[in-house]
């Protein structure tokens, strides 16, 4: 006979908490009927931490110092016990409105070591190839100029741009096929060391920009087959929960459009942000977390703040170690310890005393980092640019070629110099991690490894966003300290959590 696993409160609250939410009667109820069920349900621990299970099918935690209720993951080896609360004291967001209960979570894990899947890639790769080649002078590139060549189509933006919006968090293994196929179209090296590619969060806007700009031109027929490909991608992209979530938002907002055509010609004619707007109305309650960083970015922090503190379910203390990876955040006019819950704002604010954050500005590589391979150091043997490059981990002639530079050479016999990423030996190319800071506490398996990883990245272009904070070309350290485990281990079969 099967153990039976102990009742635990918070999953208990949880198991009513969706029975109610996800009753089609729930969205009829008068709000102040709603906010009661809720608030009837809050549990309290034995440090006397009051948590509700609300909006968005997450835990928030009451600030005893302010009366605010902030998203934190519940401490589940806990115990708790219910006490209800006031239903007047609970926020309006709080309280879930019903369709937001029925997002798909997807997942945080990195792009790196669990690579994106083979049949997704040769589908991307396809249509990359059947629309690289149309004219630059018909389909102008007006936005991710920094990333491709004068000469590229806005149709090979619009690929990548629809794959790195979808992503959860684009940190990519500098092999990965996804990234190595637009390496012809670059214009200069990617972001990131010769492991990962630490690649930026594009905002909605630069995709409207490339429909909005042909609608404006007068080439309302160009416009639309560009939002077709966008949402081609973006179909492609439906079968990784990596991309999942944001990819059927991104679907949803555009689709109308091909079904009328000319939809959208009024708006994208009063510029870009309308045509944007234009967009995000049509997406629904239920996939109202996909687009948040988009319509809400200090919420959207806070919930990545969330999946970092979960991913790291398998520490004693998720929120002491959340708060070492939050140190890798440039912080320099200190506005992140009133964004935290006053359990992280305590941990983080102890690295801060101890001066062990606020560096990610200042990180540089230490002789302690991690070793470097012997193709890289010389130690042994080195080819010359025409030999196969089989033997050095992680690279192949496209990703050498197009994504680190524009070739190897063998420049003196024992060093293997890389353009565009300088010359690497045993005291350069990576990021030293500050084991006093807490991040040398690693997870216990490759895929809880790569979910820490996504998910500690995404809080860094979250944090971005919010505060305008530059994000470190080769990662933060914390993230960064991840890649050693993966790294050795990227070809073994995916898993997802």
């Amino acid at each position: 006979m099967a153990a039976v696993p102990p009742w635990n409160a918070f999953t208990a609250v949880e198991a009513e908490v969706r029975a109610m939410v996800c009753d089609p009667r729930w969205r009829d109820l008068p709000a102040d009927v709603r906010a009661h069920a809720i608030a009837a349900r809050a549990l309290v621990t034995r440090d006397g931490d009051r948590w509700v299970f609300g909006a968005h099918a997450r835990w928030y935690l009451h600030d005893p110092a302010d009366g605010r209720w902030h998203l934190a993951p519940p401490p589940r080896r806990m115990r708790a016990r219910k006490v209800g609360h006031s239903p007047a004291a609970l926020p309006e967001k709080v309280v879930p409105l019903g369709p937001d209960f029925a997002a798909e979570p997807g997942s945080t894990q990195g792009f790196i070591g669990p690579d994106v899947p083979p049949d997704l890639c040769e589908r991307v790769n396809e249509l990359l190839r059947a629309h690289c080649r149309k004219s630059e002078i018909e389909y102008p590139l007006t936005a991710f100029d920094d990333i491709f060549a004068r000469d590229v189509p806005s149709t090979v933006a619009a690929i990548w741009g629809t794959v790195m919006w979808c992503a959860y968090a684009p940190a990519f293994d500098g092999n990965e096929r996804l990234i190595t196929m637009f390496g012809e179209f670059l214009r200069r090296s990617l972001p990131g060391d010769e492991w990962v590619r630490w690649l930026p969060s594009p905002p909605l806007r630069d995709l409207a920009r490339l429909v909005g700009e042909r609608v404006r031109a007068g080439y309302p027929r160009t416009a639309l087959r560009l939002t077709a490909l966008i949402a081609d991608t973006a179909h492609v992209l439906l079968s990784d929960t990596r991309f999942r979530p944001r990819a059927l938002a991104l679907l949803t907002m555009v689709e109308p459009e091909l079904r009328r055509p000319g939809l959208d010609d009024e708006a994208a004619g009063s510029g870009d942000d309308a045509l944007v707007q234009a967009w995000l109305s049509r997406c629904p309650i239920r996939l109202a977390l996909a687009v948040m960083p988009e319509t809400d970015p200090e919420s959207h922090l806070s919930h990545t703040v969330y999946d970092l503190v979960e991913a790291l379910a398998f520490t004693p203390d998720p929120p002491r170690a959340a708060a070492a990876y939050l140190a890798d955040l440039s912080d320099s006019k200190e506005m992140l310890p009133s964004r935290l819950d006053h359990r992280l704002r305590r941990a983080y604010e102890e690295l801060l005393r101890a001066g062990l954050a606020n560096t990610s500005a200042s990180e540089r590589t230490e002789p302690d980092g991690f070793p470097v391979s012997a193709a890289f150091t010389g130690t042994g043997p080195v080819r010359g640019p025409d030999s196969d490059l089989d033997h050095i981990p992680g690279t192949n002639d496209l990703s050498i070629g197009h994504v680190l530079g524009t070739g190897a050479e063998n420049t003196d016999g024992r060093r293997l110099r890389l353009p565009g990423i300088g010359l690497l030996d045993r005291r350069g190319g990576f990021t030293h991690v500050r084991e006093e800071a807490g991040t040398g506490m690693m997870p216990p398996d490759r895929a809880s490894t790569a979910a820490v990883l996504g998910a500690a990245y995404a809080v860094g272009l979250a944090w971005q966003r919010v505060s305008g904070a530059r994000v470190p070309e080769r990662g933060f350290a914390g993230s960064a300290a991840l890649v050693r485990r993966l790294t050795q281990e990227r070809d073994d079969p995916r898993s997802h959590t």
